[in-house]
């Protein structure tokens, strides 16, 4: 990867399809992503209308979406009022895995929340996936939460 070059951009409406079709290529992805764009777009438009919110798209030298990431900066009156930075639904396309490129995205969010003043950054990553707890522990995250969900379908 030393010779290639990404950039990370701001993801557009008509970036819609390529993200949901990074979040369906997933183990966990394929069974709960939906094959109707409408509400992704309208997901979309909530997400680029809050300026809290950067939904990031990492295109390879082509221009092509090979990875996504949300970004959340969080105000909180915990930890001395501290700013946080939620990082979710990071996607890196399988052409991609294993080459770098998830780490560099991550110094890179990591360094985007720093900017902006958050105190902490935290994620939440799926039980069943062993692999990305790996991943992010291989980054300096630790487990030092006990996340829980309610479906409200």
């Amino acid at each position: 990867m030393a010779d290639r070059t990404f950039s990370v951009t701001r993801a557009r409406e008509d970036d819609v399809p390529t993200i949901v079709a990074l979040l369906r290529d997933d183990v966990l992805g394929a069974g709960r992503e939906s094959d109707d764009l409408s509400p992704y777009r309208a997901a979309f438009a909530a997400i680029d209308a809050d300026a809290a919110q950067f939904l990031a798209t990492v295109r390879n030298e082509d221009g092509e979406v090979v990875a996504t990431m949300q970004l959340t900066l969080i105000p909180g009156l915990s930890r001395a009022a501290a700013l946080r930075l939620q990082i979710e639904a990071v996607r890196v396309a399988r052409s991609e895995r294993g080459t770098g490129l998830g780490t560099a995205i991550f110094h890179w969010a990591i360094e985007y929340g720093r900017e902006r003043g958050a105190k902490l950054v935290q994620l939440t990553t799926d039980a069943q996936r062993p692999d990305a707890r790996r991943f992010y522990e291989s980054l300096g995250f630790v487990a030092s939460h006990v996340g829980m969900k309610l479906a409200l379908d």
